[in-house]
């Protein structure tokens, strides 16, 4: 038996790299039913499954498709859920892309909170970790690698879930930061929910010709230059770090369940999260049909 919000809340806001404002409404879900969108902007109505195989691109967010619906930069809303231990969710959401909010996960983990989680008749309050484990937890059995170039991330076989990610930037104000972060023991809500996505003042430019970041701005994610950060203060000294976990917990919980591994990633990307989920897939598949 999964859990899911006790009530519906919704959030608004304006998309990252759309500049579109989006509202969404996020719904209790029926058990077994998992984490899915619903583009209740399109005449069909589709929903969007919040699973692996449904990925599309991976340029700087992660999107979902199905068929000709979309719904991108699902990450921190899917970390956050899936984090406070909400399995069954129906996500209503009026555009393509998810609010960046403040560019972290707090307001969705505020929000989860305020809403409450429920399982079966019961009914607890969301501290920050997952309340309930799963009965059957996916568990490589063997230690998968992804890498490129100097990039890496990994899933090793461990005795509890735990999250590690590095991060090497040529700015001063960033340079070699990790962070470390197990569920059972740290708070997602405290630890990681608050991290803000970030960028770099000399790629702006590039980037918004690209028809990326559209809707970024000094209020909703933290940008370095050369000089230092331009809209400090930060929340976590490593706080860029933190952010990077914040985006491989969103990207692995597309497993339906966030597994029983080590996860390891040192400059990755979205991209290379998804191709580390896709293995674990994979290989569960053929586990399964052994």
């Amino acid at each position: 038996m999964g859990n899911t919000v006790e009530k519906t809340f919704e959030l608004s806001g304006v998309g990252l790299h759309l500049g579109v404002n989006t509202t969404v409404r996020v719904m209790p879900g029926s058990s077994g039913e998992g984490r899915y969108f619903v583009r209740v902007d399109l005449p069909e109505k589709p929903k969007i499954p919040a699973q692996v195989d449904a990925v599309g691109q991976t340029t700087l967010s992660t999107e979902l498709v199905a068929g000709e619906a979309k719904v991108r930069t699902v990450e921190h809303l899917l970390a956050s859920l899936a984090a406070s231990g909400i399995d069954d969710a129906r996500i209503e959401i009026n555009g393509e892309e998810v609010p960046l909010l403040d560019g972290s996960a707090k307001i969705w983990c505020n929000a989860i909170v305020l809403a409450g989680i429920r399982r079966g008749n019961s009914q607890i309050i969301c501290r920050g970790e997952r309340p309930f484990a799963p009965t059957e937890p996916i568990a490589p059995a063997e230690p998968i690698w992804i890498r490129e170039n100097d990039a890496f991330v990994a899933a090793l076989p461990a005795p509890e879930t735990r999250f590690t990610y590095g991060i090497d930037f040529p700015y001063q104000a960033i340079g070699n930061q990790w962070h470390s972060w197990n569920p059972t023991q740290d708070s997602f809500a405290t630890e990681i929910a608050p991290a803000r996505t970030f960028g770099f003042a000399e790629q702006i430019e590039q980037l918004q010709q690209a028809g990326l970041i559209q809707g970024g701005s000094l209020d909703n994610a933290l940008v370095c230059s050369h000089d230092g950060w331009v809209n400090p203060p930060l929340r976590f000294t490593n706080e860029p770090a933190r952010h990077k976990l914040l985006d491989l917990v969103g990207d692995i919980s597309l497993l339906g369940q966030l597994p029983l591994a080590h996860f390891i990633a040192y400059k990755a990307s979205h991209k290379l999260h998804i191709q580390l989920a896709k293995r674990i897939a994979d290989l569960l598949q053929v586990a399964t049909r052994n």
